[in-house]
Order: structure tokens, then sequence, then C-alpha cells
């Protein structure tokens, strides 16, 4: 087996000016324990909820009396004079003053019907807007559940995200201050819910972190470093091969992908324990599930020989986005208290064009020796993932294994920017899935294992063929999914494609510009309930 390489970090590609993103920037987000208009806040917020079916006007919601008699104004006149309607999202401001106070604006923020989904938005609306005045006081989720509150907390988290930025230009100002005022009942309850939206947050951000960096920076031996880093400073296993480990190894697909990079390869595998004590994998006599997460961490994909056009190899930086989710949520994982067992496997590579490069027509050995024809070197992702799966069958022994990657351009052609596809060999596993993507706002949709598909990657000279040999069967993210599925070793396993909404072109509610890191609060939300 190969031994542990984490030490081996640095290579001559490296610039020693520029470095990973440092630990997400988060607002601290606390429980107030003082009125709503005595907070040293210069933003205050109030929720407003629809009128009544029957008609009326929208309601503003708790704190309303304080505010309307410590500033002398209406905020029934106010609401009715911007004419909203409490839509979630939907903001109106209200300058305000008082000497004696902080406050310099109030905000009246739509809530909906008070779902999550509703609330996560009424919290992505406040965190854009109240982002110029660095900190905010609010009552908007200071009636609604614990579930409720997490969702609020979490889209406010998601939108004040910034990108990092290099260079002499400031990076200007952001939220950085949240407070929640709620009922001196219900502040205990609260707090559980609260530090997990703020981990999680603090999950999504350091994933998007990973996504945004540029390639220059993050290639696959810087990436391999963080993932080290990451597993010393939150109590995690790391291990990570080099190319020269890979090579004995026989990990095929991940060495034929980084072989047209000057910046070679790197695979990672991070091992989490529960803090339960006992025999590591057993908890109270019972067996600890075993769950693998496996990420895409292309770092760079310029399409290799079956080369790209410039503007599609633009935002592929971001091709590593699978990987730095899975990096995030093992991140994570103790600061939540999940119970399962959980190993993340990330290959990283550069698919890039060098004398070296794989090409179209050669067949290689994938871990564990199936032989693949390779077809398109710009459908690189899945025999990366490939050679990790199959160690994952092969050595890990898992329960569950859980590949996510920006895998297919079909995917998202079949459903837009907002759902991942989801593949499952297992109708509860998919459900579940399925249920934790509602409940975190990052959604999937069930796709089709379509056997009938699965002829049209057999391939004359190897095991199979990486892509489809039959134009007339489409269906491009199906065929990526049936390949990945020949390196599961029959185990239950589910397949996230998420290359339409790992990918954002404007900021939308909780969404940002930019890589969105789509996947880490499902998985998390997920974790949380595997037992």
């Amino acid at each position: 087996m190969p031994r542990s390489a984490s030490a081996r970090v640095r290579t001559p590609g490296s610039r020693a000016s520029k470095a990973l993103p440092r630990e997400p920037v988060v607002p601290q987000v606390t429980v107030a324990a003082t009125p709503l208009v005595d907070a040293a806040a210069p933003v205050l917020a109030l929720p407003v909820a629809p009128a009544d079916g029957g008609g009326g006007s929208p309601r503003p919601g708790p704190g309303t009396r304080e505010v309307e008699h410590a500033f002398g104004v209406s905020v029934a006149d106010e609401i009715a004079l911007a004419k909203a309607k409490g839509e979630p999202g939907e903001v109106v401001e209200l300058p305000v003053s008082d000497e004696g106070r902080a406050a310099e604006v109030l905000f009246l923020v739509g809530v909906g019907d008070g779902s999550d989904l509703a609330l996560r938005r009424a919290g992505a609306a406040l965190a854009r807007r109240a982002r110029a005045r660095g900190a905010v006081a609010t009552t908007v989720a200071s009636d609604a559940p614990p579930t409720g509150l997490r969702a609020f907390v979490e889209g406010l988290v998601a939108a004040a995200y910034r990108q990092p930025r290099s260079g002499l230009a400031p990076e200007g100002d952001g939220l950085h201050e949240v407070s929640l005022v709620l009922p001196a009942t219900r502040r205990a309850r609260a707090e559980e819910a609260l530090g997990r939206a703020v981990e999680t947050g603090r999950a999504l951000c350091r994933a998007r972190d990973l996504a945004n960096t540029p390639a220059d920076v993050a290639g696959p031996v810087e990436l391999a470093a963080e993932a080290a880093r990451l597993a010393s400073v939150t109590g995690l296993e790391a291990r990570v091969w080099d190319e020269a480990q890979l090579a004995e190894g026989g990990f095929g697909g991940v060495l034929a992908v980084g072989a047209g990079s000057a910046r070679p390869p790197r695979l990672v595998q991070l091992s989490y324990e529960p803090d339960e004590g006992g025999e590591p994998g057993r908890r109270g006599g019972r067996r600890t599930p075993h769950v693998v997460l496996v990420g895409k961490g292309i770092a760079f994909d310029s399409g290799g020989l079956s080369l790209k056009p410039r503007e599609a190899m633009v935002p592929m930086k971001t091709d590593m986005a699978g990987g730095g989710v899975v990096l995030a949520v093992m991140a994570a994982l103790r600061g939540l208290g999940v119970r399962a067992r959980v190993t993340g496997l990330v290959p990283f590579a550069e698919n890039m064009i060098g004398g070296a490069s794989y090409r179209p027509g050669d067949v290689i050995t994938q871990y564990g020796g199936t032989t693949v024809e390779v077809l398109n070197t710009d459908a690189e992702g899945r025999l990366v993932l490939a050679d990790a799966m199959a160690y994952a069958d092969r050595e890990l022994a898992p329960d569950v294994i859980v590949d996510v990657a920006t895998l297919t351009g079909a995917a998202s052609l079949g459903l837009g920017r907002r759902h991942g596809a989801l593949y499952a060999t297992d109708d509860a596993l998919a459900d579940a899935l399925l249920e934790a993507g509602d409940s975190s706002g990052e959604r999937l949709w069930r796709m089709p294992l379509e056997q009938d598909y699965r002829a049209a990657l057999d391939s004359p000279v190897a095991d199979i063929a990486h892509v489809s040999r039959d134009k007339h069967v489409g269906a491009g993210s199906i065929t990526a999914a049936l390949f990945l599925q020949e390196f599961t070793g029959g185990r239950r396993w589910a397949h996230l494609d998420v290359a339409g909404p790992a990918r954002a072109d404007a900021d939308e509610h909780d969404v940002t510009k930019g890589g969105t890191g789509f996947g880490t609060r499902l998985l998390l939300r997920w974790l949380e309930g595997v037992r």
C-alpha cells in the first residue's frame, strides 16, 4: 500500500507570493441579550409577513412597537407607501435617527409564508442590503422554529460571502456582525440551530473560496497541501499520494489526466472518526456506518488535446468544485458532531496539453485493473473519479459511496443552474439525499440509471469506453453515470452531477457569482442524519 506523503507538498511551479485562501470570513452571529432598539448596530431589521388570506395589509412582526416608539415612525404606513407585500427577500429601507441609539436605518424584510426557503431568502436579502454597513440586529427569525432559524442564518452567511481578492485594490466593507433578537424563552433552544447554521455556512464559504481561487495558485500540489492543513486543524487523518506512489498503486486514470501538466497530480484521503470513544468504527456496541465521499478535483481543465474553446475554458478553475465541497464537508464534520465514519477522497489533477498528454484512442488501466478506451480527453473527470471509487470499493469497504462532480454539460442543459442531477442505486439513499437537498436549499432532481444505454459504452479494444460510442444515444449525463457505476463494486452509491449549480454568472438569493459551493450544505445535512 502507498505510504503517507502528506509532507510532500512543494513543487517548482509554486508561487511564494500567492497563497490559498485564509480561513473563510463569515459574519459573527450571536443571540442578543438586549432589546432590538438598544442594539449597537447601524441596521435594525423587522420581519414583514404577507396579508392574511382574507385580505388586509402586510403584517410587521416582533419588535415593531418598540421601534415605532423609539423612532417615531409608523411601520404600517411605510409598508403601504412602499407598496410592499411581504414577499420573501423583499426589503424596504427607512432612515431612522435618535441621538441615544446606534441605529441609522431600518429594514423591513419580507418573510413570505415563513417556510425555510422563504426565511433563507430573507436572510440572503438582508445580508446584501446590510453589507456596506457592517452590522445588523434583527427580529426577522424570532418566531421561527429551529429549522427556520437555521435556514435564515445559512442564507445570511451565504449571501454575505465575498470572493478572495489579490492585488492592491481594497476588498471593501462587508457584513461582520449579526445580532439575533429572540425571546428569552427561545434563546437556549436557538443556540444549537445557530451553531449548526454558522458551521454549515463556514463550510460553504470554504468550498467557494477553494473553487474561486485562480488555478495558478491552486494546483494539485497546493490543494493537497491545503487538505493536509485542514486535517491538522480539524482532527482528521490525512494521506496524500504523490505521482510516484500513484504509479506504484496503479491509479492510471489520475496519472493519465495529469500527464500533460508540469504540475503533478495528487490523491488525497481524509478520514473522520466520530467523537464517541471506544473501538474505531463501532459505537455503543454497534457498527458505525462508513460513508465515502469522492470529489472531482480537476484544478484546471483545458480539455487536454480535445481542447475547449476559449469561452468555455475561462471558468475552469472551478472544475475542482466537487473536490472543494468534499474538503469543506470533511472539515466541518466534527463541529457538527456527525456520528458516521466518513472518508473523503479527492483526486487532484490538471488537464493540460503537453508532450506527455494522454490522447483520444489511448487505453488506460484504472485502479483495480479495468481498462478504459479514451475517446475524448475533455471527459477527464470520470477517469479520476473511477480510480478513487475503485480504491474505495476495494480498500475501504464503505457502506455507501457518494461522489460529487462538475461532470457533464448535459446535466446543466437538462436541469439548468438551480438543480443538481442525482443518480442512485438505492431508493432510500436517493430519498434521503433529495430530502437533504430540499431542507438545505440545494435541490436535486433524480435521474434514471437507464441500463439500456450501457451498450453505448462497449469498446472493441478495452473493457469499457469512457464516453458513448453511439451518437444516437445522447444522454451524456446518464452515460457518464453508467460509466462511474462500473467502479462501485455494486455498493450503495449516489452520484451528484453539479455542473449546472456549482457555478453562477450572477448573484441570486443566497447564491453568489462564481463557485457556489453547491453540495456542501446538502451533504452536511444528510450526514447529520446518518446513524
